[in-house]
């Protein structure tokens, strides 16, 4: 089985869920192959060391600025000319965007936010969450047209080798596709890892009462590695940026520790996190549904907690 990863990169950096799909990828017993599209790509070598056999670069001015429609083409491309059986990618904002419309071009079937995937007497199974994460179903993509698959951020242990030598090509960047029209990129100030991609968050809720008293959380992550995120109720009243939404509404993390603090657990949050690894809860209502899911609870006032455990973080790691 050929199988071609969606190399996704930021400013010519590539993501750290390149890692992830190449490692399923090599778990099929596949010949490997990446396409990345952009500018000023930076070196592949180091993906070599998760698989990466060859690579279809589409790199020039036309994908200086993202547009979706110049990456769905130059990705469809590469996989016609090598004869991909199957395209992988992650499930982030830019692979949601993408890979559809890659499916669409190649009429083929597409599997979204998958966890694990496996090859079966020439088909792709592939695991995936619904109804919020409380069940898990099994997806299966058959016929000829190469198969379509989106990975879930931080939900396959990546499998590290030795760096080997790449085959490069070339893929040829169509014009810009003037319906489509980029008027403004606006990069959030934040260091951090994007939510999607973040391996420990803190979220806080409506209980913070405030946008600045969300710094709490903030002085946290600093100690912790962590990526700050939100409930709804405190977007929605105005306590954090929709970019920090965490939830049915916002986005879907897989991250391995979610702490929750002062959030009551609605259905509509669990949806976007209840496939943590493991989920701390703070809460002064011990009726809380976070609770139910939460692998710890502290029933507590949360601006006594945080601090408390931000002190002890500091005092272990010095």
């Amino acid at each position: 089985m050929k199988v071609l990863v969606f190399l996704e990169q930021r400013d010519g950096k590539y993501r750290s869920i390149c890692k992830e799909a190449l490692t399923i990828a090599k778990q099929l017993g596949a010949s490997v192959a990446g396409v990345a599209v952009g500018a000023g790509l930076e070196s592949h070598d180091e993906l070599s060391k998760f698989g990466l056999q060859t690579i279809f670069k589409a790199e020039g001015d036309a994908a200086k600025q993202y547009n979706v429609l110049t990456y769905a083409d130059a990705v469809a491309d590469a996989a016609k000319s090598w004869g991909a059986d199957c395209i992988i990618g992650g499930a982030t904002p830019m692979g949601k965007d993408v890979l559809p419309r890659v499916a669409a071009k190649l009429g083929s079937a597409i599997a979204s936010d998958v966890t694990a995937v496996q090859a079966q007497n020439g088909s792709v199974v592939a695991t995936k969450p619904l109804f919020a994460g409380k069940l898990l179903g099994t997806i299966e993509l058959s016929g000829d047209a190469p198969k379509v698959l989106s990975v879930r951020p931080n939900s396959v242990p990546v499998e590290e080798g030795a760096a080997g030598s790449v085959e490069v090509h070339s893929v040829e960047l169509k014009p810009a596709d003037a319906r489509l029209k980029l008027v403004e990129m606006v990069k959030s100030d934040s260091e951090k890892a994007d939510l999607t991609e973040a391996s420990v968050i803190i979220s806080g809720g409506r209980s913070l009462a405030s946008e600045e008293n969300f710094k709490i959380l903030e002085d946290c992550a600093e100690v912790l590695g962590a990526t700050v995120g939100a409930s709804r109720a405190a977007v929605d009243a105005g306590y954090a940026p929709h970019s920090m939404q965490v939830g049915q509404t916002g986005k879907t993390v897989n991250p391995n520790l979610y702490i929750a603090c002062g959030i009551s657990g609605a259905i509509q949050h669990l949806a976007g996190m209840r496939t943590s690894k493991y989920i701390v809860a703070i809460n002064k209502d011990e009726n809380a549904p976070i609770f139910k899911i939460a692998d710890y609870g502290i029933v507590a006032d949360l601006f006594e907690v945080v601090p408390a455990l931000q002190k002890k973080l500091q005092e272990l790691t010095g």
